[in-house]
């Protein structure tokens, strides 16, 4: 009777939260623009890219960038470059466009040893920044045409001083392994939760989320918040974090674009080695969120997946734990395929989700694993080793 109730417990508030982010994803409205800005309306915009060791990368992102169908002189890309060894400032410096430009983030820092050299790079370049709107993204990253020309519609029409984007993992190449394509795959369909869960909760303003790799914020809010003071010694959360602080002070100024043409497309990682240390990395700022909402829901989260294991090992000594905890997945299952179906449609990743029963299993252990080890244990992150 302990395992049901227990059982119970946990799994219908996850459903019941669950559904409420599927309806609440299914609110959004996709944003259609009402009119075209006038360009002397238009505001100059910051791209800021924190690159280090990218030279596999960084080409194809400031190619995507030079695509833009908003107007040439509205936007400037600043890369500051995390002390690469390879070959990616040359890459940058190869693109012989005013707008386009690298600093050196060692002339800043003396020397001195960080927690986060994101932070700090992002940080430097937006003092150097001349435009109103600050866009990051990362040097792995390809954006659409009319990203800056959607965003930037948005922002004179709704008035957010910050806004989270979708962003997706690019999908796994025809001629990859069986393993390598599962793994993407995998990869894709929990980016893919994430990202819903953003769209939704930030709409509904339940709680905040978002992510780097594709976000806007305006330049003079990042300074009245003080930036990144209070935060800068935590390794992760030059996205998150902000957020929140920006949160406390506009609650109402914070919303999420929904639309296909700002959907910023990323790699995944390349092994399992890097998949777990970016998730430790991500679950390492979990107890640092001043929103407390989502500090919930992620306990919550965790405790279900830790409970549904503890079932899943009972099982292999009693019958009851094992029917209770078949029952489970199969409910969970259930809930996260309604969930995810309409955020898959709307990055047109449908065909994915045949695989989303087959990762349940590596889905309970990763998050379990990368939960722990954020709390208590340590990671590696572009070749550092971080606390």
């Amino acid at each position: 009777m302990i395992f049901i109730i227990i059982t119970i417990l946990f799994l219908l508030p996850y459903v019941v939260l669950i559904l409420y982010y599927r309806n609440s994803w299914l609110d959004i409205p996709g944003f259609i623009p009402s009119r075209k800005i006038p360009e002397n309306e238009l505001p100059f915009v910051s791209i800021i890219i924190a690159a280090r060791n990218e030279e596999l990368n960084i080409g194809n992102c400031l190619q995507s960038i030079i695509n833009q169908t908003y107007p040439q002189n509205r936007w400037e890309v600043i890369v500051t470059d995390d002390h690469s060894t390879d070959e990616t400032v040359a890459i940058i410096h190869s693109y012989k466009k005013e707008n386009i430009r690298a600093i050196n983030l060692a002339d800043f820092t003396q020397n001195k040893i960080l927690n986060s050299y994101k932070k700090k790079s992002i940080e430097t370049a937006i003092q150097f920044a001349k435009g109103e709107l600050i866009v990051t993204t990362d040097a792995d990253c390809v954006v659409p045409e009319k990203w800056l020309e959607t965003l930037v519609t948005f922002y004179k029409e709704k008035k957010p001083v910050f806004v989270a984007l979708p962003v997706v993992f690019q999908n796994p190449l025809s001629q990859d392994s069986f393993f390598k394509s599962f793994f993407n795959t995998f990869q894709s369909l929990d980016f893919m939760t994430l990202q819903g869960i953003t769209g939704a909760s930030v709409f509904k303003k339940f709680h905040s989320m978002c992510n780097g790799a594709n976000l806007a914020y305006e330049k003079k809010v990042f300074y009245e918040v003080n930036g990144f003071e209070g935060i800068d010694e935590i390794a992760s959360g030059d996205d998150m974090l902000l957020m929140h602080k920006i949160q406390e002070v506009y609650p109402e100024k914070i919303m999420f674009l929904k639309s296909t043409d700002v959907i910023v497309q990323t790699k995944p990682a390349e092994t399992l080695k890097d998949f777990m240390n970016q998730r430790i990395r991500w679950a390492s700022k979990a107890d640092k969120y001043t929103d407390k909402k989502i500090t919930a829901v992620l306990f919550l989260v965790y405790l279900l997946n830790v409970w549904i294991f503890i079932l899943g090992v009972s099982s292999f000594f009693f019958i009851k734990p094992f029917c209770i905890f078949l029952i489970a997945i199969i409910i969970k299952t259930i809930a996260e395929i309604f969930f995810l179906y309409p955020v898959a449609k709307f990055f047109g990743k449908q065909k994915l989700l045949w695989r989303f029963v087959p990762a349940q299993p590596f889905h309970i252990i990763y998050t379990l694993v990368a939960g722990w080890l954020g709390k208590f244990g340590s990671y590696r992150w572009k070749g550092r080793g971080v606390k």
